[in-house]
């Protein structure tokens, strides 16, 4: 295990672990914390597996991890590390399993005041027509001719089909469009996973949330984004279900041969992965880039029922019911992008697992609203806690890959969550709290206890510290919808 010795603090919010750590590293770690936060990083493995993930082939500067950071599968959730394009490796595990897993925020023109007396009825109906929970059908089910476009078109597809407007996929990361997503990359199996799925909320840490804005911090930037102060949003949190966890599935069991075929030495198997340029990496990256097409259209359709919820809960009671939409980020996914690297300008795949592009202003790819700002940058809280909106900044870029934290984080296992708290009391005591909870699973609503997770609010402002963001507006949970 490492050592809080082994690390060396730069500053009170950073600190490394050196390249001379051990003899196998291509590049440091860089770690963004307090010493509060790092207690508990020290305790699982996240801080070694970012060590293994810095031999990564074709590693270009330093592997950072987030204050939100535990361990996952391979590569610490809350990592972020750069591969050489296109010789250096692309890997599954370095991305996770649920592709593009992301939140989506909605505004309204709302005063939450005035939405009090009908929030019962607005949870009831988010919870009637956003599906949730494992393997829960979604609200279209599509042929494979039909499934196969929408994972080539991602949210252009569900623009055409009447589900989107065209400020939304403005406001998409990507425009809601992975180019180069190759249908023919996903397996059968993943597909028919898939197919009933699209537009369902999932399970586990996956929510849709009513909102209040609580507090604004930054004026110009809340302007920009069309956040009020005493207003309602909407945050959905959903990914790419069945269909991403499957080509992560096939991709993980592929690589392992891969790792093989090319001679590539990995402290972890866990960690497998295939140079880009090599014909199982291009075929990872079509399949990865169209799991996150269908996510985003998952997205998409559950935007678009919460807006049906907000008309039959608020029309005639509201002179405008309307939800705009503000972002849509992704915090699972492998991207191709220009970064300044150690003095030089290069072109690398950046994994970000359970972590957020965080550009900043003038980056490109920005809405013209965003230019001046930076990119919206969303961390919802845990269950019953705050969330908070951020933007990137110009440090963001040259000092974390132009990424921030995700959430916050857990600190304690969906087993132990489990023995820990009971899901019925959790439920009645969300409910003194005038926060009104539906839930499919009482187990399932165990194990996203608040105090299961790390203090959103302490990692928020480890980020905001350390520049890598800077606060927008926090939000209050006033109803929550899970699988």
């Amino acid at each position: 295990m490492i050592a809080l010795s082994d690390l060396i603090q730069i500053s009170a919010t950073e600190w490394e672990i050196p390249q001379s750590y051990r003899e196998d590293m291509r590049g440091p770690v860089r770690i963004f914390a307090t010493r509060e936060l790092l207690d508990h990083v020290l305790t699982d493995k996240s801080l070694e597996q970012a060590v293994n993930a810095t031999t990564l082939p074709g590693l270009v500067g330093a592997v950072i991890v987030m204050p939100d950071m535990h361990q996952g599968y391979g590569f610490p959730i809350g990592g972020v590390a750069a591969t050489e394009f296109p010789i250096g490796v692309i890997s599954p595990g370095a991305i996770g399993y649920d592709i593009n897993c992301g939140v989506r925020l909605l505004a309204s023109q709302i005063e939450a005041e005035s939405a009090i007396p009908h929030l019962e009825m607005l949870a009831t109906r988010l919870n009637q027509y956003c599906p949730s929970g494992v393997g829960k059908d979604g609200m279209v089910k599509l042929s494979l001719p039909e499934l196969e476009e929408l994972l080539r078109d991602g949210s252009k597809w569900a623009l055409n089909n009447g589900y989107a407007t065209k400020s939304d996929l403005a406001r998409t990361e990507e425009n809601g469009t992975f180019k180069g997503a190759d249908p023919r990359k996903v397996s059968e199996r993943a597909k028919n996973r898939g197919r009933s799925q699209i537009g369902s909320l999932g399970a586990g840490n996956h929510f849709i949330e009513v909102d209040i804005v609580d507090e604004i911090f930054d004026e110009t930037a809340a302007s920009a984004m069309g956040l009020r102060e005493g207003h309602l949003a909407v945050q959905i949190h959903s990914g790419s279900r069945g269909l991403g966890h499957q080509v992560c599935t096939d991709y993980v069991r592929d690589f392992q041969k891969a790792v093989q075929r090319y001679n590539i030495k990995l402290p972890d198997r866990e960690l497998v992965c295939a140079p880009m340029d090599s014909p199982e990496g291009a075929a990872y990256l079509g399949a990865m880039r169209a799991a996150a097409n269908f996510a985003f259209v998952n997205r998409q359709l559950l935007a678009h029922a919460a807006r049906r919820a907000f008309e039959d809960t608020f029309a005639g009671k509201s002179k405008n019911w309307d939800l705009h939409q503000v972002y849509d980020i992704t915090h699972n996914m492998g991207k191709i992008e220009v970064h300044q690297i150690n003095d030089k300008r290069i072109k690398v795949c950046v994994h970000r697992k359970g972590a957020t592009r965080a550009f900043g202003p003038g980056a490109p790819g920005l809405p013209p609203e965003y230019n001046k700002i930076g990119q919206p940058v969303l961390v919802p809280g845990s269950m019953g806690t705050a969330s908070w909106v951020l933007v990137g900044t110009k440090e963001s870029m040259t000092r974390s890959l132009g990424s921030s934290c995700h959430g916050a984080g857990r600190m304690m296992s969906r087993s132990k969550a489990k023995k820990e708290f009971r899901g019925d009391a959790l439920r009645s005591q969300l409910g003194k709290q005038g926060i009104h909870i539906r839930a499919g699973s009482l187990k399932g609503l165990a194990e996203e206890a608040p105090n299961a997770y790390k203090d959103v609010n302490a990692v928020v402002e480890t980020v905001s510290e350390a520049g890598i963001a800077r606060k927008v507006a926090r939000l209050r949970p006033l109803a929550v919808i899970k699988g």
